[in-house]
């Protein structure tokens, strides 16, 4: 083990020595780009070799380095995969190391970021988004968890993972109604879970609302509940122009963001379906 170790600082030392050699005029002029690949290839050895010796830490900012190399580069997919061996690494850190678990945490909403705006690859994102919640979760960070839990709701109801998206609302805003103050934002989350209710079927919605009423009193007297029950209204009663008017309201005091309006225009468009009754 001590061999492996000592092996990968080598390979580390290399690695520096080629990315110093690829900045400025003459390394720019003499291949520089072809040395940064090289640079990031020997990271990945020493971090390989470092993950043999059980040093994870090690292990860990090697791969991080390079990460941060391909993404110079372009290469986004091999940046998220190194950063993935990171998050990876550093979860198997020394057990005493508590930090361990926010260091894997923030390199999966890394990935998950590279995902969702670089690579445009939603399912992964959500599945990064997921595994960066856990580890938040094990640190007992629940704030952060929570962040990373409602950007997975927010794009499972745009793949129609509508189950998915209640789920995390309701959780979510559960965990809010006693905090001060998280308290009004509980109210945004359970209009979300409603919303996505409406999207699948009425009497769901219907009955998501009670319930949410019932959990949480101040949420009836609340534009967005008033809202909602418009808008349910306009379903059952198969009123285009109704629902149209309702939205135009909401909107004109609240601006309605890309997620609301899109789960909007999906039950207009349905309203006079059959199974939406």
């Amino acid at each position: 083990m001590a061999d492996n170790e000592q092996k990968g600082m080598q390979l580390i030392a290399e690695a520096e020595k080629k990315l110093n050699s690829s900045k400025g005029f003459f390394g720019s002029l003499f291949g520089g780009s072809s040395k940064q690949e090289e640079a990031s290839e020997l990271y990945v050895r020493a971090a390989n070799t470092f993950k043999m010796a059980k040093k994870w830490s090690a292990a860990g900012e090697a791969f991080c380095k390079a990460a941060v190399i391909q993404l110079q580069l372009g290469s986004k997919h091999e940046a998220a995969t190194h950063y993935v061996d990171a998050g990876n690494c550093y979860k198997k850190g020394d057990p005493n190391d508590m930090g361990r678990f926010t260091i894997a945490a923030k390199h999966h909403v890394t990935i998950a970021e590279i995902y969702e705006s670089e690579l445009v690859d939603i399912e992964k994102a959500i599945s990064s988004y997921e595994q960066a919640a856990d580890y938040y979760k094990g640190e007992e960070s629940n704030s952060s968890a929570n962040k990373c839990l409602l950007k997975v709701a927010q794009y499972a109801a745009q793949l129609e993972m509508y189950d998915k998206a209640i789920e995390i609302y309701e959780q979510v805003g559960t965990s809010c109604m006693d905090n001060t103050l998280l308290k009004y934002s509980a109210k945004d989350y359970f209009a979300k879970a409603a919303i996505c209710h409406l999207c699948v079927d009425l009497l769901n919605a219907q009955h998501a609302i009670q319930k949410y009423e019932d959990m949480f009193p101040s949420f009836s007297d609340s534009r967005e509940c008033k809202f909602i029950k418009k808008l349910m209204t306009a379903c059952e009663e198969s009123n285009v122009d109704e629902f149209t008017d309702a939205v135009k309201d909401y909107d004109s005091i609240s601006r309605l963001d890309q997620w609301m309006t899109t789960m909007l225009l999906r039950i207009k468009k349905d309203i006079n379906c059959e199974d939406l009754r």
